[in-house]
Parts: C-alpha cells; structure tokens; sequence
C-alpha cells in the first residue's frame, strides 16, 4: 500500500520522537514518614511519601517507601521496574514538577544534581565532545551558565584537537568547571521556563504549549553512542560470542 506524503511524514516523526524516559535509580530529596499536607495527592498527605530525583533523565518523582524502610537525604534508591530490588521503595505513585517539590527538597535539588553530574562523569564528557549549534548565531554549549562565544570557540577548538577525557581535562584546557555548569543548567531545566532544553524533559505544561520549547535530549543522545560503543567493544573482545 502507498502511503501518502502526509503518512510518511507522520510515520517518519514516530520512528524519531524519543522515548519516554524512566529511572531505574534516584536520590532522595526529601522523606516524610507522615506524609506531605501540601500535596496535590490527598492520599499522600497522611501517609509516607519520599521525593526523588532520577539518575539518568532527572525525573523527579513522588514514592511511598516499604513499611519500616529507613531513609537517608541523598540515598541512592532501586525504583526501577523489578519489584524484589525496590527494597526501601514500595512503588513510584507519581512524576511530578519542580513546583510539587516541598522547600528542603528544593534546597537539596542543587547539591544532589552535583553529585549525579559528578559520578556519571562519562555521559558529560562526551557531551562536551558532541553539542552543536542550534541555529547559524546560536550554540548549544552557550546555555551554560557562563559560558559565552568566546569559551564555546575554545571548547570547539580544544576538542578539534582532541576529544576531552575528563572533567579533569575539560578544566585544564578551557578553564571552566564542567561539573558546576553542567549541574547549574540542569536545575535551571527543572525549574522550567527555558526556550531550550539541553537535558531535561521540558515541563508538560511547556510540551502542550502551542510552540513548545526545543528539547535537544542530549542525555539520549550521549546514551545512544555510549550503547553504540559498548557494543563495539564487546564485538572486539568476543563478549558477545556464545
């Protein structure tokens, strides 16, 4: 059967669009073991309720934890979908916004996104060695906070020469701390209200907008290639041999 110009640009947009992101594993932000009075949710405002922040796409989430689990602010927690390794998280109930977020978990939101950005240190890097431009005048590496013309023509140049290999090397060579930028526009994201997202999934108030905002899904991006060169890899040293 033919398919109309129409259907193939429909069909085209489906094969390209994204997945929706999940988490397999996320911080704690904040723990109320008797619930959260503010919460949109009224069956979360009497009993347990945690806030997190997922590792690898920064969903923040709404959980009830297991009866009697202990939490700890800033604890790695399973939330991922195999019910006997969600030992301390009983189900995720919800994904919510920056504005869901009580105070202490806002005021935790930066130091928790440092550190998240610090340990995957391997997905930033290469970020640095892939972003582009978004229009002719305009660079995708500029939405980081301090970082101008100037410093993106360095980091261009310096990659040019060599792909960077660490925070270590990104610093060394161009003079900028990667973790605190990286981490400082992340929370800028989650709090929504950009034109363009670098990382984080916009608001969903912002994708039904009618000009929603342009995510750049770099973290697909760098997750993609990554998977890409895992594979490579296996395929040199035999792992993928019977």
């Amino acid at each position: 059967m033919l398919l109309t110009l129409s259907s193939q640009r429909h069909f085209a947009q489906r094969r390209h669009r994204p997945r929706k992101p999940h988490e397999e594993y996320a911080y704690v932000l904040d723990y109320l073991p008797m619930g959260n009075p503010a919460d949109k949710h009224p069956k979360h405002r009497t009993k347990p309720v945690v806030q997190l922040i997922g590792e690898d796409y920064f969903l923040l989430l709404e959980a009830s934890p297991r009866h009697g689990a202990s939490l700890e602010i800033g604890e790695r927690v399973y939330v991922g979908p195999i019910a006997e390794k969600r030992l301390k998280i009983f189900r995720v109930e919800a994904e919510i916004e920056y504005d869901d977020l009580t105070s202490f978990a806002k005021s935790m939101l930066p130091s928790i996104v440092e550190e998240i950005v610090r340990r995957k240190e391997r997905v930033f890097v290469e970020f640095f060695n892939i972003a582009g431009p978004i229009t002719l005048r305009f660079h995708s590496l500029e939405l980081l906070p301090g970082v101008g013309k100037k410093t993106v023509a360095k980091i261009i140049e310096a990659r040019e020469r060599e792909p960077f290999r660490s925070f270590e090397d990104i610093q060394e060579r161009v003079h900028i701390d990667p973790v605190k930028v990286i981490a400082e526009r992340i929370v800028e994201e989650i709090k929504g209200g950009q034109k363009y997202y670098l990382f984080v999934r916009p608001p969903r108030r912002e994708r039904e907008n009618v000009v929603p905002p342009l995510f750049l899904n770099y973290l697909g991006q760098v997750y993609e290639r990554l998977g890409k060169q895992r594979g490579e890899e296996k395929e040199v040293y035999g792992e993928n041999k019977a």
